[in-house]
């Protein structure tokens, strides 16, 4: 099975007065490259994110934002005390300092640095809740990778099968184009020569045939598909053994072009490294 380097996914937990978000982006990636971004509060728990995404996944661009909200809980408010009294001490002497006072609110006085206080976190309790927020988003995330994967493995295994249908025309071509290379070659001789030595003849047309034979050429690209195949098939991520695959069948259809002394077989080279660049490209964006 194979899985697509892009997605995305989110979820939220809420844990005691505050509501924890996480948004999680993948690309494609040669590489894994995780960024983890977070709030000061939440700081604590960076390494066992960064660890828990490396496990999961082991290619891409990914991108880790944990963020939090707070609930609108009055229970969860603590005034200070001891500061607002100093406070509206204070304040009471700049109003009598002040030609015309202006009153201060009690809402002036909450908005006031310090004035509010947060109940202590239990951080064990909450990064429980964090590990169980990202878990449940990597499972969303992963569900939309192999998702995608699954269109992508169609969409290559259908290329694959015209790139087997391409190497299998060009078997049943090769005898063909060596018989009309013979001919040719015999008429022309015949042309220039007036008395051909006959066996040296057959001794260079047996050369050339064994320089134009691409038979092992043909055989490598039918191997090649077939790893695809079984490599669409694997649990564990395939990406770069595509692309070696790539390069590899690229080869191959490169070597039957320079050899080719047919037009058609020309154009099945042509059509073979269409096939293969598309599937390059595609593969490109798998794990």
């Amino acid at each position: 099975m194979i899985r697509s380097m892009t997605a995305f996914a989110d979820g939220e937990i809420v844990a005691d007065n505050l509501i924890i978000l996480c948004e999680l982006r993948s690309v494609n990636h040669r590489y894994s490259d995780v960024s983890v971004k977070l709030p000061e509060r939440l700081r604590f728990v960076e390494i066992d994110v960064r660890r828990l995404i490396a496990e999961k996944l082991k290619r891409g661009k990914i991108e880790c934002v944990l963020s939090y909200k707070k609930q609108l809980n009055t229970q969860g408010f603590v005034i200070n005390a001891e500061f607002v009294d100093k406070l509206l001490a204070i304040t009471a002497e700049i109003e009598n300092r002040m030609t015309n006072p202006l009153p201060f609110s009690a809402l002036d006085v909450l908005a006031f640095p310090g004035v509010q206080q947060e109940n202590e976190t239990d951080k064990e309790a909450l990064r429980e809740k964090i590990i169980d927020l990202l878990n449940h988003t990597l499972d969303k995330m992963l569900a939309t990778r192999a998702r995608e994967g699954a269109q992508l493995a169609t969409l290559l295994t259908e290329r694959c099968e015209k790139v087997g249908q391409l190497v299998t025309v060009a078997h049943q071509r090769m005898p063909e184009v060596l018989k009309g290379l013979r001919s040719k070659l015999s008429a022309r001789i015949m042309e220039l020569v007036a008395e051909p030595n006959f066996d040296r003849l057959e001794q260079e047309l047996v050369l050339l045939a064994q320089k134009l034979d691409v038979t092992e050429e043909l055989d490598r690209l039918e191997t090649h598909v077939a790893e695809v195949l079984h490599t669409f098939k694997q649990s564990e991520p395939s990406g770069r053994r595509l692309d070696f695959l790539m390069q590899e069948m690229n080869r191959e259809a490169n070597t039957l072009g320079s050899k080719s002394a047919d037009r058609e077989m020309t154009q099945i080279s042509i059509d073979l490294k269409v096939l293969i660049e598309q599937m390059r490209e595609q593969i490109q964006n798998i794990e």
